[in-house]
């Protein structure tokens, strides 16, 4: 369990395909086994665009250009379950096909799925990618929690 005095930022990349659906993956380790879009913790120092593109060359393996901020998601589930308080930078790309996605952290993913955002999304399903997609279908920068 994370120290709760303090919150973790991430990021969170929607990747969408020219027929307008998204990449998940589901994990194989911590967050076992849920589903989720890609993404992780912004280092010290990092820019949310730079955390977004290393996290997703580490992950799957493909470069992407210009991924911008469209939401912000503040992930109360998960810390009332786990003890870990995160907040997510929602961002998103578009994918160009140029060199397909694959499982470069077998020991995290164990398989990647392209899915319409409008279609269920498998289960069980990571809060903070839930919300990510909630967000983007929506067109809101942000949810409240009351």
């Amino acid at each position: 369990m994370s120290d709760p005095q303090y919150v973790v930022v991430g990021v969170g990349v929607l990747i969408t395909n020219a027929q307008g659906q998204i990449l998940l993956g589901k994990r194989s380790s911590q967050h076992a086994p849920y589903w989720s879009i890609f993404g992780g913790h912004v280092d010290p120092g990092e820019s949310f665009e730079a955390c977004a593109i290393r996290e997703i060359k580490e992950e799957i393996g493909i470069d992407i250009e210009t991924p911008t901020v469209f939401g912000i998601s503040n992930n109360i589930e998960t810390f009332q379950q786990e003890g870990k308080h995160t907040v997510s930078i929602c961002m998103h790309v578009e994918y160009n096909g140029e060199k397909a996605p694959q499982i470069m952290e077998a020991d995290k993913c164990e398989s990647l799925l392209w899915i319409s955002p409008t279609d269920p999304l498998p289960e069980p399903h990571f809060e903070a990618s839930r919300n990510t997609i909630e967000l983007w279908l929506n067109k809101r920068f942000y949810q409240p929690h009351f």
